[in-house]
């Protein structure tokens, strides 16, 4: 029988061997009883441990949720991004090759499943030793004591002091880890535990848990791996920085050496198998997790997608408990990103904006009657170096930090809008002088009139006639035009509409005059998502990154749904549609991008140029671009003079300068979307649209058809009848005087010959067709 020998030791290691003996007699007691025993009083422990017993240790370890990396993915299911702290896919044991558990089990606890929470020879054979080498130079712990382990750094959270107890070189944490061990091995099975240990383990490089470990270096899923894969990644989790197969091979092929070795002695393995694989390379196939939005090809809409969530107190009642779901919860987000559309966005965008320009270019692009956002881009890309950015400049403040540009002449589609719903024919006239003075307090607000007894002369920058209807007032874009128009209608109704149609961060400090000039910083999305309302015949949906996400296990937690209002009568948006197109039909400011569908849109400069806009649309598709002028600080300044996408700007506007950008882009996406056209307005359901025939009876021809044109009707000549007009002045029209009808309908002149309608029988028949009355 073998004894343990002290002769010749100093008195303090004999003393130290009789303390660790005693121990190892507490450890039986622990193991053999499963109740924790007082162990203040075992020699040489009390000094260097916890002063409390083992009895006031919580009984059982709380196994929480392993944290999970998420996936971002598109409308197809394609994953754009992957969200993380810890890179870890957990996967169930029997989706674990049983040659990668056969290798785990040999080299860190080939009697797993024969013993308790703890191996007794194994602890034993570590104690002794350690003492011998003065510390602890090997361990002894089974694989549940190992999991408990990284439990508690896991659920440290990055608590340093809770990491240093659990990593802690000491028999007091021995301890620790034994009582919640048994507390483990007497809740869970011995598969239960493995599997537990295997998707919590470190393998080094990045990689969490056996499925992330296995698709990093090898590319494969756990379920895939081979022999010498699964001896590789079995050895990595003693050290897995020492023994990191991309940075230390030869120590990684040692390792993996031995592992295979020891299946080999434990005859998992033959010996022929074990030395066939050693003489094989480590087999690399090294495949990068990226984490975050920036490795994505739609970065700025990831992190919209990332913020926008953060939002939903749905997902917790804090910051910190949403942020924990999104990077650790494990979950799929399944967004409304179309890669073709967010493809052609980034090149529209890239084409005419330098990274390095003294300016930023962005586009956001939203589906009408869904509010999907199907691309964000924008010319500086995501990150710190130069040329880079972590402003998302595409979307509202609260979700991207940029504080946004004045959308210029871009806003006049409110006034606009607000004029025909308050029954102001698209054919009524405005004074548009080169330069107009007003009075501000002419103007009215939500509160009544705007307080100032100042005047403000406010001046066109695009010329047109002296006093244009609201088509050509719109499609040219005349300032003096829509400030008198804007009087007409007063600020308060355009404010609340844009508010409504998505530009929500507008406050009450935006019901100024100057409202229709676009004075209020907003961004490319929330632009796309108004505009939007009108391609949806006029109803608003908002804003939407995401329709779902679902949990680890595939369980649907959250459905978005759209969410849309009818913010106006869907003939008043057809209305606007009909105005606004004449912008990129031919001859309009836009007319070089019209993309191939039918396509309305706006163009928007600001009076300094410091940014300018095109915000477009075909039914299917909305899309705002814009274009603004930044100094090296980041703060907006005047485009004019700068290089942009290669060319210096002396001037810059709508169409010219951001326009392109939206062409661009539109014209690659065109095939994509249905060929539909928008609804023409009726003459039957828009009251504002609908207007009165004047009394053109006694007049020439010619100043008649004057007259009915510059109300917008077709006229057409209808022939001569008997009438007692004077001869070749109009008798009457057909709709006659009083009839509503809408611009663009037809009235027929009917002219008189000079002679008196005569009663049937008595002479002249009536030679017109009319029904009308002059």
């Amino acid at each position: 029988m073998s004894r343990t020998r002290f002769d010749g030791l100093p008195p303090g290691k004999v003393a130290s061997h009789l303390g660790v003996m005693l121990l190892v007699a507490v450890v039986l007691g622990v193991v053999v009883s499963g109740l924790a025993i007082p162990f203040a009083g075992v020699l040489g422990f009390s000094a260097r441990n916890v002063s409390e017993s083992v009895d006031d240790l919580p009984q059982e370890l709380e196994t929480e949720q392993l944290p999970q990396r998420t996936e971002v993915q598109d409308a197809e299911g394609k994953t754009i991004a992957t969200l993380y702290d810890q890179n870890r896919v957990n996967v169930p044991l029997r989706q674990i090759s049983r040659t990668m558990v056969e290798a785990i089990v040999a080299i860190e606890d080939f009697r797993f499943y024969q013993h308790g929470a703890l191996d007794l020879k194994g602890t034993l054979r570590a104690l002794l030793t350690n003492q011998a080498a003065g510390g602890v130079a090997q361990g002894g712990s089974s694989i549940t004591q190992q999991l408990v382990k990284l439990t508690l750094i896991t659920q440290a959270e990055g608590d340093k002091e809770a990491i240093r107890a659990a990593k802690e070189d000491s028999y007091g944490r021995k301890l620790r880890e034994l009582r919640y061990a048994i507390a483990l091995e007497k809740r869970h099975s011995k598969d239960w535990i493995l599997e537990r240990y295997l998707n919590t383990a470190y393998f080094g490089d990045g990689a969490y848990g056996i499925q992330a470990a296995a698709q990093h270096f090898f590319g494969v899923n756990a379920k895939d791996l081979k022999l010498r894969q699964a001896a590789l990644l079995a050895g990595l989790v003693q050290s897995p920085e020492a023994y990191n197969p991309t940075r230390n091979a030869a120590q990684a092929k040692v390792r993996r050496d031995v592992v295979l070795e020891r299946m080999a002695q434990l005859s998992v393995i033959s010996q022929a198998d074990a030395d066939k694989a050693k003489d094989r390379k480590l087999g690399l196939h090294v495949q990068e997790q990226p984490n975050g939005c920036v490795n994505s090809e739609a970065q700025f809409f990831c992190d919209y997608v990332v913020r926008w969530l953060m939002a939903d107190p749905a997902l917790g009642a804090t910051e910190q408990e949403r942020k924990r779901l999104i990077f650790n919860g494990g979950l799929t987000i399944k967004t409304t990103v179309d890669l073709r559309y967010q493809k052609a966005a980034n090149a529209a965008v890239a084409a005419h904006v330098y990274k390095d320009d003294q300016a930023i270019g962005g586009l956001a692009l939203i589906e009408p009657g869904t509010g999907n956002v199907k691309g964000l881009a924008q010319s500086r890309p995501m990150g710190k170096k130069k040329g880079e950015t972590f402003l998302n400049y595409t979307v509202p403040t609260r979700y991207g930090d940029a504080a946004g540009f004045q959308p210029g002449s871009t806003f006049k589609a409110f006034v606009l809008a607000s004029a025909i719903n308050q029954d102001i024919p698209l054919t009524q006239r405005f004074p548009a002088p080169q330069t107009l003075t007003v009075n501000l307090r002419d103007f009215t607000t939500c509160d009544g009139p705007y307080q100032s007894s100042e005047t403000w002369s406010p001046k066109n920058s695009t010329s047109a006639s002296a006093a244009p209807n609201l088509y050509e007032g719109t499609q040219k874009s005349v300032n003096t035009f829509f400030v008198n128009l804007e009087k007409a209608t007063g600020i308060c109704e355009p404010w609340k509409l844009a508010r409504e149609m998505g530009i929500t961060e507008l406050t009450k400090a935006a019901q100024v005059p100057s409202f229709t000039l676009g004075i209020a910083d907003v961004s490319p999305l929330e632009m796309a998502e108004a505009y939007a309302t009108f391609a949806a015949q006029g109803l608003h949906c908002d804003a939407r990154p995401v329709t779902e996400i679902a949990d680890a296990q595939g369980n649907v937690l959250k459905k978005y749904e759209k969410q849309c209002t009818q913010v106006l009568a869907s003939p008043v948006a057809n209305a606007v549609n009909d105005v606004l197109r004449g912008v990129v039909s031919s001859g309009g400011f836009a007319a070089a991008q019209y993309p191939g569908q039918p396509a309305a849109g706006k163009t928007g400069t600001t009076s300094d140029n410091k940014a300018v806009w095109f915000v477009g649309y075909t039914p299917n598709l909305a899309g705002a671009a814009m274009v603004a002028g930044v100094n090296p600080q980041g703060h907006p300044e005047s485009l004019d003079g700068k290089a942009v996408g290669g060319r210096t700007l002396y001037s810059s506007s709508g169409s010219t300068t951001a326009g392109p950008i939206w062409g661009d882009a539109f014209k690659a996406v065109a095939p994509l979307l249905d060929d539909v056209d928008f609804t023409r307005p009726s003459s039957s359901d828009v009251r504002g649209l609908l207007i009165t025939v004047p009394a053109v009876s006694g007049k020439s021809y010619d100043d008649a058809k004057a007259t009915l044109e510059g109300l917008g009707f077709t006229v057409v000549n209808g022939g001569t009848v008997d009438s007692a007009v004077g001869q070749g002045l109009v008798a009457y029209s057909a709709p006659g005087t009083g009839a509503r009808l809408a611009s663009g309908d037809t009235v027929t002149l009917y002219v008189s010959d000079g002679t008196p309608k005569v009663k049937k029988g008595k002479g002249k028949k009536n030679k017109g067709h009319g029904n009308g009355r002059g």
